[in-house]
Formats: structure tokens, C-alpha cells, sequence
């Protein structure tokens, strides 16, 4: 069964927001679910934004990461099939609050491709580090954080996978707005805190405030810097901490001792 998600509204979209996005997922499954869809029928979302109307933040670094938030809680709780939609280069155009586009590209009266948006590196990420497209079955993971600030949002959230060819991949999303935080990472075998987590070489890949800026001016509107997503390795040691930059996304990815 498919249907389409575009939770917020265009004209009174801010930072908070962000920290709805995993509890809005689950209570649509819920919601389907509690309607009478069987358990054994899948649930699709074919289409899918920030919001139903052009609005400021949906080219800028917010829409990247609530992508990854939306994509991870909603594969994680269940939901079969995940589109976002639209893709294709279109020019910046009027919307709520300034010009903006559905796009993944920002592109001039003759759609031609001048930039990316967030959402476009956010999805590169999604496709191509957090999980291996093309590559075969993977395996999903529930992952838990306990970072929130004073009005008790989850500050990080983590989704977890086990890919085809047994390396697992973390994607993480601090939305943090003003702060980077520094984190332990700990894996579990049935109840059990496995030895040591990742071993061996990590690859981190981060996509944020960093990479990518959005400067609001009418149809000149563009991003500078505008990514790419930023790439290393760390060898990766017993108590391990990794730094994750203020407002990004973060995808880690290695072998995990006994798992």
C-alpha cells in the first residue's frame, strides 16, 4: 500500500521540527497498521518532501538531514519501500518564506544544473555509504541515544545496518543546531555489550554546517560552500570516541568484532 508524506507545514517551518521527524514516521506505520492494513501487506512511501509547498529550508542543510532522519526511522520501523520525490533540476522558484526548489539540483530557466542541494548529498550518502546499493540484502538494527537538550529533544539519532558484505554501517544525525558532540559507540550481541565495536579501519563519511551553506537572495539564491560530503579513515581503538559535527549527518562504517 502506498502512500505520500509531506509533514510540515511550508509557512511555519523551523529548526525544532527536526526532532519530530522519526516519532511522525512511526505513528503513520502505526496509524496504517491500526486501520486494518495486514501485517504481511507493505507499507511504500512514493513520494515524499519536507512539506507539500515550496519553502525556504527545503533546499538547505535542514531538508538534507531530515531526509536522513525520515529515511532511516522509516525503514527501521518497518516501511517497506522509501521515494523522495521530486528529483529532477528545476529553476529556483517563489515559495514560502524565499525561492526554492523540490529538486535535488539547482538549476537555471533552462535546466541546466548550476548546484546541488543538501538533499542531494544526504542522498548520496543514504544510497551509497550507509547502505550498498545494488548489493544485496541488509539487515536493519535498532539503535538508541541518550543525548537531549533542556526541552528534552533527542538531539542524535542513529540507525543501524548490517550490510551484504558484512560490514555494518552507522548513520547518525546530530541535530544539534549550534553544537558538535562527542560519542561512545557501543554494539550489543544478544543483550551483551560486544568486546570491543568496531575494529580495524572505520570509513567516516559527514555531510553538514561545514560542507554545505544556503545563502537566501530571490533567484540568485545558491549555496557556497556547496559539498561535497566530507571523506577519511580512522583506525578505530578500544574506547574509541568519534566527533560529530554541529548539524550533520554522519555515516561510519567497518567490520564490528563477533558480529
Amino acid at each position: 500500500m502506498s502512500f505520500e508524506h509531506y509533514p510540515l507545514n511550508p509557512c511555519e517551518i523551523n529548526w525544532s521540527d527536526l526532532y519530530r521527524e522519526p516519532e511522525l514516521v512511526g505513528g503513520i506505520l502505526n496509524v496504517w497498521r491500526e486501520d486494518g492494513v495486514p501485517a504481511n501487506v507493505p507499507l511504500m512511501n512514493t513520494e515524499s518532501n519536507v512539506s507539500w509547498s515550496l519553502t525556504d529550508p527545503m533546499q538547505d542543510l535542514f531538508a538534507g538531514l531530515w531526509l536522513a532522519d525520515s529515511v532511516g526511522a522509516f525503514l527501521t520501523q518497518g516501511g517497506a519501500v522509501y521515494y523522495h520525490s521530486p528529483i529532477q533540476p528545476e529553476p529556483l522558484r517563489p515559495g514560502c518564506q524565499a525561492w526554492s526548489t523540490y529538486g535535488n539540483f539547482v538549476a537555471d530557466e533552462k535546466v541546466e544544473i548550476k548546484q546541488h542541494t543538501a538533499q542531494y548529498f544526504a542522498s548520496r550518502m543514504l544510497n551509497l555509504d550507509w547502505v550498498k546499493h545494488g548489493a544485496g540484502i541488509h539487515q536493519l538494527y535498532p539503535a538508541s541515544t541518550d543525548l537531549q537538550d533542556d526541552a528534552e529533544h533527542e538531539l542524535i539519532t542513529a540507525y543501524a545496518v548490517k550490510r551484504p558484505d558484512g560490514n555494518w554501517s552507522l548513520l547518525v544525525v546530530n541535530k544539534d543546531p549550534s553544537n558538535p558532540h562527542e560519542v561512545n559507540i557501543a554494539f550489543e550481541n544478544n543483550g551483551k555489550e560486544a568486546a570491543n565495536g568496531f575494529m580495524g579501519q572505520v570509513k567516516v563519511v559527514t555531510f553538514g554546517a561545514a560542507e554545505y551553506v544556503w545563502h537566501s537572495s530571490g533567484a540568485t539564491s545558491h549555496a557556497d560552500p556547496d559539498g561535497p560530503a566530507k571523506r577519511s579513515t580512522m583506525e578505530w581503538n578500544p574506547g574509541q570516541r568519534v566527533l560529530l559535527p554541529k548539524a550533520s549527518v554522519t555515516v561510519l562504517t567497518g567490520k564490528v568484532e563477533g558480529l
